[in-house]
């Protein structure tokens, strides 16, 4: 999946040095929102989760220099009279505001309702996570709801809103982004 920016391409081992320097360099803007793999053992973990049937994941590399600069996965992806999945995502700390994660969520939507073809997919961001929202809301995700007590990440329990994009409001929204071009 390439885009203007960036490509998504799947994880492999020889990504450890690198994926892991960029999560230590990013705890500060990861901090209560995310904890991705800071150790060996936590990126065979994340390897290893990435294997899985019900799970896409990518890491999201520059175009310019093939740097990593986040990742974003799709996860729970059920078929049958579901068709949906949950959408997870971060930026390293270094590339945040760059609009890298913008070109990244697009491919993976197109990936996500072309491809597997889903009906649905599902978004939990945390009410203060103010980048996260914006980057779902320029998508076309709609807020469906508030869950209390959701998550738990870094050992504490926290809330989170719940988005949501259909394939034919995102078909939709392609349309329309073309006709106005």
């Amino acid at each position: 999946m390439i885009g203007t920016k960036v490509f998504l391409r799947a994880p492999a081992k020889s990504d450890l040095e690198e994926s892991v320097a960029l999560n230590l360099a990013s705890r500060r803007l990861h901090r209560h929102l995310v904890y991705p793999p800071t150790t060996p053992d936590e990126f065979a973990d994340f390897l290893e989760r990435c294997r899985r049937a019900d799970a896409v994941c990518c890491f999201v590399c520059r175009i310019e220099d093939g740097a990593i600069v986040g990742s974003i996965n799709l996860s729970q992806i059920y078929g049958g009279g579901l068709q949906s999945a949950y959408l997870g995502y971060y930026v390293g700390e270094p590339f945040a505001g760059r609009r890298y994660m913008t070109e990244a969520l697009e491919l993976m939507l197109r990936y996500a309702f072309l491809k597997v073809r889903l009906h649905r997919l599902e978004a939990n961001i945390q009410p203060g996570n103010v980048a996260s929202l914006a980057l779902v809301k320029r998508a076309g995700f709609q807020r469906e709801g508030y869950s209390k007590n959701y998550l738990k990440i870094g050992s504490r329990w926290r809330d989170h809103e719940r988005w949501a994009i259909l394939a034919e409001d995102w078909r939709a929204l392609r349309k329309h982004q073309r006709a106005r071009q």
